[in-house]
């Protein structure tokens, strides 16, 4: 692979800081940047250590492994691209990163058939995909969510994200050129 068609991104900070990782150079893919990467995770810095993670399309993987390196216990990585998911492994394998796994499997097949309970959740699909509501939906309705779990969703500032479950407060919300970056918290349904 040529270096054109690979990017690079850096972890900014835990036990990884500064590590330069690989990934590939696909139509669609922005990984986050460092300064919303930063915000992001000061905002998630309490709920981090210990937790849970899902990054549903996954890319580059600068959430989830960003998440790995500040103290996650278990990150789940999920890319239909099989490509894209081998980096992913690869990049896991160079970092050691036992606590992390890719899978590869488009999010709404993820998610329908998810089993388990996450903590934090990253969802950034391309922003040409109208899959945020269906995404949301299957997390709340599949049960793959902790009491007081926190959702990361980014989207184009140009789309308002709608159909979200009524039991999802925003905390937070940002925007940063064309991104608009959410925290959500889900309370418990009694």
């Amino acid at each position: 692979m040529s270096k054109s068609e690979r990017g690079q991104l850096r972890i900014i900070a835990g036990s990884w800081r500064g590590r330069k990782l690989g990934f590939l150079d696909r139509e669609g893919l922005r990984p986050t940047t460092d300064r919303v990467r930063e915000t992001v995770f000061n905002w998630l810095q309490v709920d981090l250590p210990g937790s849970r993670c899902l990054d549903l399309f996954a890319g580059s993987g600068a959430l989830g492994l960003e998440a790995a390196s500040r103290g996650a216990s278990k990150v789940v990585l999920v890319d239909k691209d099989i490509e894209t998911v081998d980096m992913l492994k690869k990049n896991i394998d160079l970092l050691s990163a036992r606590q992390s796994a890719a899978v590869c499997s488009d999010a709404i097949s993820f998610l329908q058939s998810c089993d388990f309970m996450f903590d934090v959740v990253f969802l950034d699909p391309p922003y040409r995909l109208d899959v945020i509501a269906q995404c949301c939906e299957l997390l709340e309705n599949k049960q793959c969510l902790s009491d007081h779990a926190k959702i990361v969703i980014e989207c184009d500032t140009s789309k308002e994200i709608k159909g979200l479950p009524d039991n999802w407060q925003c905390q937070k919300r940002k925007t940063a050129g064309q991104a608009a970056y959410h925290l959500f918290t889900r309370e418990m349904v009694l």
